[in-house]
């Protein structure tokens, strides 16, 4: 089996028991799980729940809390729990792990998005194997992934992975809920995840994790369009992991839509950014962007609003529709005066280059996550 890169995803409730602990027998399998992976020569990206449900018995809580307050002081006992025993178990193998604790704000700012990609591919050129975690103590509720199943997805499509494995207390993606449905049947393989089935999904499955099959399921979707494989399912024992890049798991296995990865700067641009303005551009333009590979110029747009600095990205609509989004290489300013210049004499008035084709990513290309 060819080297790969791989991002396994541990949800809370596959590694704590019902009192919210850390369940050692659990963990213990994951350790050796994660462990023949790497003997198996593959790179591996672990993103762990846990911190929260490791800590908050620690803090007299009788349940997992839901002020944010509750959940970041558990966070802050938690994590250390969390990672000091994920260190001391992988030491075993020979394993060096590092902790990474990251927020939205790491991905939409663009430095820090830019670090955080360079820390780890450091990492795992030295062969260190990065563990990953929300930095709940810090976050606000607004700036937070909600749960790491996205936070797996954001990692693994950045990061380019082979295959990003999320581990659950269910064995894949049924058509009803396989609690109470009894005539719910399981998916082994999905092309892709229709809108559809993530509305119909639920939320948390579990009394010590906040996500569900809905937040999996969105997760999924969002490593699959930017060309990453996701796996959703379980599984035991020190092989688990190889079965699943076998492509005998026990669990859903959901193809990546992309033909090939999306560059970082690119995902960037689609998925993390914030639009500062809008470009409206004519027929002639959209084709040469959206069919042809070409870059945008300034003659072919129709108006402008908001207002960007050169290196803001902006989204771009046609005559009926939006486009894409883009990195400007230019101010609104400069590119107003373009336009009218151009609109004034259009014979001798040179365009001026609005996005590069390098700094431009289509709705096609990467689905709705830039709806």
């Amino acid at each position: 089996m060819r080297k790969q890169r791989i991002v396994v995803k541990i949800g809370s409730s596959s590694l704590t028991n019902d009192k919210g602990e850390i369940d050692q027998q659990k963990l213990n399998d994951h350790i050796h799980a994660l462990a023949a992976l790497r003997e198996a020569n593959h790179e591996v990206i672990l993103v762990s729940s846990g911190a929260v449900a490791a800590g908050f018995r620690r803090l007299g809580y009788s349940s997992r809390p839901v002020t944010l307050k509750g959940k970041q002081a558990a966070a802050a006992v938690g994590q250390s729990l969390l990672i000091q025993t994920y260190m001391e178990k992988f030491s075993v193998y020979g394993i060096t792990a590092a902790q990474l604790l990251l927020t939205r704000d790491d991905f939409s700012n663009r430095e820090r998005y830019r670090n955080a990609y360079a820390t780890m591919t450091e990492l795992l050129e030295r062969g260190i194997l990065p563990i990953i975690n929300e930095n709940d103590t810090v976050s606000i509720e607004e700036l937070t992934f909600g749960d790491n199943d996205m936070l797996s997805a954001l990692v693994s499509g950045f990061i380019h992975a082979d295959q990003l494995i999320i581990l659950t207390d269910i064995n894949g993606i049924y058509s009803g809920n396989p609690r109470t449905n009894s005539s719910a049947v399981k998916y082994d393989f999905l092309d892709e995840i229709p809108n559809e089935m993530i509305e119909a999904a639920g939320t948390s499955g579990s009394k010590v994790g906040t996500g569900g099959m809905k937040s999996k399921l969105m997760a999924a979707k969002t490593a699959t369009m930017i060309g990453v494989p996701v796996f959703i399912g379980h599984g035991n024992g020190h092989d688990k992991l190889l079965q699943v890049l076998q492509g005998s798991g026990d669990g859903t296995y959901i193809a990546g839509h992309a033909k090939e990865h999306i560059n970082t700067r690119k995902q960037w641009i689609a998925i993390h950014s914030e639009s500062m303005g809008k470009l409206y551009v004519d027929k002639g333009a959209e084709e040469a962007i959206s069919h042809h590979g070409s870059s945008l110029l300034s003659a072919g747009v129709l108006r402008i609003s908001g207002t960007f600095e050169k290196g803001d990205v902006v989204q771009v609509y046609g005559i009926h529709e939006l486009l894409g989004k883009g990195e400007i290489c230019c101010s609104s300013v400069e590119l107003q005066k373009a336009i009218e210049d151009h609109m004034e004499n259009e014979r001798i008035t040179p365009s001026i280059e609005a996005i590069h084709r390098d700094g431009w990513v289509s709705v096609q290309k990467i689905g709705e996550e830039l709806s």
